[in-house]
Parts: C-alpha cells; structure tokens; sequence
C-alpha cells in the first residue's frame, strides 16, 4: 500500500478518461496499474511506459503503429488491447484487466510441473502466438512473465510489440539487445534479428523450464548466457527429470533448434506438434516433481502424502530424519497395491512351549496349525487403521487460506479480487481518510495476512477520500467573527485582505475565498476580504474648485486653507487625511491650497519675454466629464500632451479634473486630468 500511495500516477486521471487506482507491476519497459474507464465503466489494466521511452519519438512513432497492429488481433488467449495515448508526458496502453497471476508467479511457488499440465498451458500460448504469426506480428519476448493465469483458469499472452517498438526506438542504438536473454534465440545475440521462428525457440525455452523447473542455460553474466544459446544445445529434459516422456524431449529440442530452419516453421506448427504430444501423453506419466509442486495448477488439493512420484523429503526436514533408536515411528505404515497393510513376518509369534504345555501342538495331535492370534497385534492393527483414516480426514479438510492484501486497491477491484479467492465479500460503511482515494479499500476486516477458513466473510471499508465541509457565509460579519465562523466549521482562516468599498462599512467583511457554499477539504485555508470603507481621494494639485466638488460628492466634508505659496493659485498643495486613508463617509478632509488672489501667470503668459517668439499657441479644450480615452484623443490631438492622475488609485471612466482648463497654451504643453 505505501508504495502505492507514493506513486504520483495514483489517484490521477489520465487522458481525461483513466482514474489509476493502483500500481500492481513494474517492469523494465513500463509500469503497470489497475485503472478505471469513466466513460465506459469498465476497469482495465493502463500500461505506462517509462519516462526515457516515452521521451524518445521514434519509440512513440513505432509503439503507437504496434499498438493499433495488436489491436486487431483478437483472440482468447491474447490480452485484448482497448486504447492507446499521450498525456503530456505519459505514454499508455489501454488493455483488458485479467485478475490472477503470471506464470512466472506459478514456477516460483511450485517449481517445474507435471508434464500434463506444462503443454496445457504451452498449448494456449502457441494458439496465440500463432494468430499473430498468422498475422505478420512477431512477439519478440516470449516468457514467463508475459503469460497471465487468470483466477477462472484461462490463460492470456500480454506484451505482443512492445519489444519491436522499443527496438526501432533510439534506446537501442548503444547496441543493448531487446528482449530476455534466457529466451533469446541464437539468430537474436548474433544478428540482432528475429522472425516467428524466435518466438518458438523462446517457447521452447519456456516448455524445459515448466518441465524441469529452471531454464536450460545460466551464467554469472547476461553474455555469458547468450553464449551458451549460440554455441550449445538445449539438453533434453529427461535428463534432468528422469521419466519425462519422450514426446516432450522431442519437442524441446526441435523448438530450440539452434538453427532456425531446423524449427517449427511458426507457432502454429508447434501447436500442431503439442496437441499431438498431449493426446498421446499416456495419463498415468507424472515424472517426480518437487516438494514445492505440491499441488496442481488447476486444482487445489494437496497430492497425498507418498504418493507414487513424489519426492522424498528434503534433507534435514522432520519426515527425512529417521527416529531414534527404541522409538517407533509416529508415520502410519505404505499401503501396498492391494491396499492391505504390510503385516510383520509371523516367526517371532512361535517358539517354545510355555510353562504348563501351552506351546505349539504337533500336527499329528490335531491341534490347530499355524501361530496363535496375538491380541497385542490385532489391537496393534486396529490401531494403525484408524491412524490412517484419521490422516486421510485431516489432509480431506479444507485448509485455512490468507486473506489477500487490499489495502489501497479500488473498490470493485478488490471486491472481485476477494471474490475469487471465494470470500463472502460484504462492503462496510465509508470512512473519510485524507490519504487514501475516495472508492479505494482503507481497511478490512479480518486483516490482510490473517488466516480464516474458505468462505468467510471478509468487510471491506471504503475510503470515502477526506472529509469535505462548506464554506460558511461570514459576509457582513466582522473580522473576528468570521474567522470564529470558519473555524467552528473546521476551517482555517488565512490571508486578510481590505479593499475600499463605499456601500460597506469599514471593517465588515465584503466576501471569502473559496467563495461561500463552496466544498473543500477539512482544515482548508479561507481566506477574508474586508471592506476598507471610503478611502481618501488623491486631490494633490488640483484646483480649488475642482477638488472641493468632487470631495462632497463623494460623501465628505471640506475644509479649505489658504496659505501663501509659490505654487499656481488656488491649488491643492496638501490635504489630511493622506490619499488613501481610510475614513468613514462623511469625514472631515481638510485642503490646504495657494492664496487665490496672488498675480501668477504660466510661463508663456509673459508677452515682453515672448514678443519675438515663433511658438505655435493652440487652445486648451475642456475635458471635464468626458471618457478619459476620448479626452487624451482630444487633447492630444490639439498638440497637447497629457498627464493622466487617478483618484483612489483605481480610476474611474470619466475626466473629474483637468489643469489647465481653457485658455490658450504652447503646443506641447502637460495637460494633467485626474480620473
């Protein structure tokens, strides 16, 4: 589960279709994961290659082809092949989602397999590796691995083109060979080239190593067993397993030809050759398997113990240390083929006569021939008959099975999962966690790993993702307030914001974000913002007249100053509350301006200095009230340039104060408008 949990792919949506649930595999080409089909409703299995394939665009170019090839190919035995596509840069197949194992999983539990139940399964893999063949598609890495045992038996092929794709992709021009190496035919190491017949040598391998239990070549480098493929011959397995069928040797060894013209001509070809081995395989030919081999693949129950064909036990375990001196042994004795049991020799239940003549009689007296019943061995024999049936009932009972590990699986997934290992599944109420996936199992009930009888009933508890509150309303409250609001709601008040507003009273709150109404996490950060009331306009440099209007409309009370200054008459040359404060509407604000009957004129206004002068005079147009934007056009467009002042720092669509206003002024002349 934590692995799960970290993969940054969980959890996301790819492509805007695929939610990944979970990771269940990771290779050396691409990961793996359970991933549900939003538009269809169906969960599938999303192969996501890794990042440096998918960085590569010839790789891209060539899975893409590959993928639409196998897409074609239907057939039971092939894993089906619904989608392919990009997501930034994620590079993914869409396939059919096969609950089980791989074969690989199977030969580590159980090592080799009984000759039977090696070509049933080899039998379905050639039918689908010859549908492709049939089809001009080459497999390229035929193993273990890419062969799904689902829960219900069937057996699937996955992975057709996934080597060819990476091998014209730029990953291989270091020289590294695609494929398996223990799978690889000799034409594969020394070309570099493949063809159907390569997948038959593969299938080959696979065939001696479901019959012996290992694959034929091993080595201490990955070269190393390249060169036993191109310079030896696969032994035959008989030699490893005495009392493999001579059939199997036979197929083995044309399979793994070194020589691909002395092969199978294709997968189909082998099939033919492995139905007819199968068909004539006489039924009693179980060759000794290990100790691990313990069960079929297919069916469930335990061999009997000593059963002809099975392996002693291994060394230094209890059943292969014999007892002691002087103590018997606890095992009941070998049935023998009549299915009496082996009785001791009768010798030593004759001899002399015991004291008082009750010895053996002559035959001439008519006494009784034979020895005497000895009561010591028929209870001795009573006794071993129903330590034998007991036995027999105790290896007859369903054995305790472990529940599986589903922790972080999607629901249904899971469910299907536990299901099949023939739990009486029953789905428990939704717990909010902030970890785990809504729809995915948080917990069940027994634990995974525990062990409990076939057909118990196992609870899962689905997480229902974390905890979601709404977003309370604290407009109009006070900042105090609000914050008191949104953490009673288990929310966390965070960043404080003020912006004027003049319908608001200063201090309230106008409005929260996330909004109100809105669903978000427990213990999510809100943040407030507060009406700053009326902010004090920016009048600095504006007329008297001008200033002091546009202040009582805006809700204030004026107080004008007149001090001597050398600035223009009558202008603003300071004023308390500062631009920007906030005050509340109605508020005192107090101008300071220039005396108003000072004589001031504009430097141009001198006519003796400017008698002579060729300066182009134009008058200045009154912009007040008009569109700010039709007004720098205006007066732009009198040979004036303009200088433009806002307010509250935020203007507004009309001009609410000019200087100059009218008159006549040189052409380029700063004509300053606040809005």
């Amino acid at each position: 589960m934590d692995t799960t949990l970290a993969d940054p792919l969980v959890g996301r949506l790819v492509d805007g279709r695929y939610r990944v649930e979970s990771r269940i595999a990771r290779g050396g080409m691409a990961t793996v994961y359970v991933a549900l089909d939003i538009r269809l409703d169906r969960t599938v299995a999303l192969k996501v290659m890794h990042r440096s394939l998918a960085e590569d665009p010839a790789f891209v170019r060539r899975f893409i082809g590959e993928a639409k090839s196998v897409a074609s190919l239907s057939h039971p035995n092939v894993v089906q092949v619904f989608d392919q596509g990009t997501d930034a840069d994620i590079v993914y197949l869409s396939m059919e989602y096969v609950p089980g194992r791989t074969l690989r999983d199977v030969l580590r539990e159980r090592g080799r397999l009984r000759p039977r139940e090696s070509l049933e399964i080899m039998i379905p893999v050639l039918a689908a590796l010859g549908a492709a063949h049939q089809q001009g598609m080459i497999h390229r890495d035929v193993k273990p691995e890419n062969v799904l045992l689902s829960d219900d038996g069937r057996v699937k092929v996955v992975d057709f083109g996934l080597a060819r794709a990476v091998e014209a992709s730029n990953q291989t021009r270091t020289g590294v060979m695609i494929g398996t190496i223990g799978y690889m035919a000799p034409e594969q190491v020394t070309k570099g080239a493949a063809d159907v017949r390569s997948d038959v040598y593969a299938a080959g391998v696979m065939l001696y190593e479901l019959l012996v239990g290992r694959p034929p070549y091993e080595g201490e480098s990955p070269m190393a067993i390249a060169y036993k493929h191109v310079h030896e011959t696969v032994p035959p397995p008989s030699s490893l397993v005495p009392g493999t069928p001579p059939q199997l040797d036979t197929l083995v060894a044309a399979a793994t030809a070194r020589e691909p013209e002395a092969r199978p001509a294709d997968a189909t070809a082998m099939l033919v050759a492995a139905v007819e081995a199968h068909r004539t395989l006489p039924q009693d030919t179980t060759p000794p398997v290990s100790p691990t081999a313990a069960t079929s693949l297919y069916d469930s129950g335990p061999m009997a113990a000593g059963a002809p064909g099975s392996l002693p036990p291994p060394a230094g375990s209890p059943a292969s240390v014999p007892p002691p001196p002087g103590h018997a042994s606890a095992a009941p004795p070998v049935a023998g083929p009549s299915h009496t049991l082996i009785q001791p020799r009768t010798e030593m239940m004759t001899g002399p006569a015991e004291p008082g003549g009750r010895g053996r009689r002559s035959r001439s007296g008519g006494e009784r021939r034979g020895p005497r019943p000895s009561w010591f061995l028929v209870g001795l024999a009573a006794f071993m008959a129903v330590a034998v049936g007991l036995t027999g009932w105790y290896f007859s009972q369903e054995r305790a099975i472990a529940v599986p590990e589903l922790l972080g699986k999607n629901l249904t997934v899971a469910k299907t999962e536990a299901e099949g290992r023939g739990f009486v599944v029953v789905i428990g109420e939704g717990v909010n966690d902030d970890k785990v996936p809504e729809g995915n199992v948080l917990r069940t009930d027994p634990a995974g790993g525990s062990e409990v009888e076939p057909g118990s009933r196992l609870v899962l508890i689905p997480s229902l993702g974390p905890k979601l509150v709404t977003v309370p309303n604290v407009q109009g409250l006070s900042e105090g307030d609000a914050k008191a609001r949104l953490a009673e709601a288990g929310l966390v008040p965070d960043d404080v914001t003020r912006i004027a507003n003049e319908t608001v009273q200063r201090g309230l709150v106008l409005r929260s974000s996330p909004q109100v109404g809105a669903k978000v996490k427990e213990g999510s950060k809100v943040d407030i913002v507060l009406s700053a009331g009326l902010l004090t306009p920016d009048v600095m440099g504006l007329p008297r007249d001008q200033a002091e209007q546009f202040l009582r409309e805006q809700g204030f009370n004026v107080q004008v100053i007149e001090q001597a200054d050398d600035a223009q008459p009558c202008t603003v040359i300071a004023q308390e509350p500062k631009a920007k404060s906030e005050i509340d509407k109605g508020a005192l604000v107090s101008l300071t301006v220039s005396q108003c009957q000072q004589e001031w004129h504009w430097p141009w206004e001198n006519n003796d200095e400017n008698a002579n002068d060729d300066t182009t005079f134009n008058v200045i147009p009154n912009v007040l009230y008009k569109n700010v934007r039709d007004a720098q056009q205006e007066l732009r467009a009198a040979g004036f340039r303009v200088k433009t002042r806002k307010f509250y720092g935020r203007g507004s669509e009309r001009v609410r104060g000019q200087r100059p206003i009218g008159g006549e002024a040189p052409v380029g002349t700063e004509v300053t408008i606040w809005h």
